[in-house]
């Protein structure tokens, strides 16, 4: 139904980039703007991203070898002329730690390094960023925004991921909705908090058990029917 177009549009946020950002540069520009990935439109973050990186005096934004020795107050200019920053303080300081950790994990550093270090091993990466290397990495190493950086990963810079069935679904507000729709979760799940996360997660993977697809392979489908207001699943 997905791909037939009946849950409400088929363009994501990140659709944006596509023809935009040049393949070699597509994992960090991607990698750095999930960071913000968060309480905010994420369609307006992108487009924002877009106008940034093709503005010649925001465009190191993006490179994390710049970013990482770059004066905060500059970065703070950056970020905010195109609105790819909103908070003054508190974002530029998310994009530069973030950029930190690349670097710091890569001989390259560059995220495209940061993965051949783990091999493409997704749950070797997930040690590094939820666990021994958390604080460099704010909100990225959350499992909301890790799982789909990694599907986004996959989906737009064609990453190919060792353990890819075990990429769990980002249960953002709309995969929770959406959820509580299909009767797998009961409405107090719509709470938010850490533990109905996961049990939107758990449930998923359960659901999805022996039918060859991970959990995140719905998260696109899910998400673009919620964001319509739910349209009737009805096939014509």
């Amino acid at each position: 139904m997905h791909a037939g177009g009946l849950l409400g549009g088929e363009v994501m946020p990140e659709d944006a980039l596509i023809n935009v950002v040049k393949e070699d540069e597509l994992l960090d520009v991607l990698t750095l703007a999930m960071a913000l990935n968060y309480q905010r439109n994420s369609y307006s973050l992108w487009e924002s991203v877009v106008k940034a990186y093709q503005d010649p005096k925001t465009s190191w934004i993006f490179n994390p070898i710049v970013v990482a020795t770059k004066d905060i107050h500059e970065l703070r200019e950056a970020l905010l002329l195109h609105r790819v920053g909103l908070q003054p303080n508190r974002h530029p300081d998310i994009w530069q730690r973030v950029a930190k950790g690349i670097v710091h994990s890569s001989e390259q550093g560059n995220v495209q390094g940061l993965i051949e270090s783990v091999e493409f091993d997704n749950l070797l990466l997930k040690e590094i960023m939820q666990g021994s290397r958390k604080t460099e990495f704010p909100y990225l190493s959350g499992p909301k925004i890790f799982n789909y950086w990694l599907y986004v990963l996959e989906c737009y810079a064609k990453v190919s991921w060792k353990s890819r069935e075990l990429i769990s679904i980002a249960p953002d507000t709309h995969i929770l909705k959406a959820t509580v729709k299909l009767g797998l979760c009961t409405e107090e799940v719509l709470i938010g908090s850490g533990d109905d996360r996961i049990a939107v997660a758990n449930a998923w993977i359960k659901a999805l058990a022996g039918s060859g697809l991970a959990s995140i392979d719905v998260h696109t489908p899910l998400w673009l029917w919620s964001r319509a207001g739910f349209p009737p699943l009805t096939v014509t």
